[in-house]
């Protein structure tokens, strides 16, 4: 059964602000439902994400389909310090077992607040 703690999120912390400021992003750490350990993107430089990319948000398992470029580089490494070295999947669909450490999620703004392009 997918748990992140509030233990769990202050221990990912500083290697997810490490990532964030070396792209010059500000962001906020939470965790919804003890399930899912989520990082929403509050204010980005320009010219990191297309217009096109805020409006379709972030699917962490599309990254490398969806995000080229310092988008993709900024993403695929935030998924990483997000995961830390805690995370494992053992999901298998087919079957329907689902195993995983907990569930991530990375927002570009929110749907009452967007993003600060700076």
């Amino acid at each position: 059964m997918a748990y992140v703690s509030k233990e769990t999120k202050k221990e990912l912390a500083p290697a997810i602000k490490k990532v964030l400021a070396e792209y010059g992003v500000k962001g906020t750490i939470k965790v919804n439902r003890y399930s899912t350990l989520v990082v929403t993107l509050r204010k980005v430089p320009a010219g990191l994400f297309t217009d096109e990319e805020i409006t379709n948000g972030v699917n962490v398992y599309w990254i490398e389909d969806h995000f080229t470029g310092t988008a993709k580089k900024f993403l695929t490494e935030l998924l990483a310090a997000m995961k830390g070295d805690k995370w494992y999947n053992n999901t298998d669909s087919s079957i329907d077992y689902f195993d995983t450490a907990w569930y991530n999620d990375i927002k570009i703004g929110e749907w009452n607040k967007p993003v600060e392009v700076i």
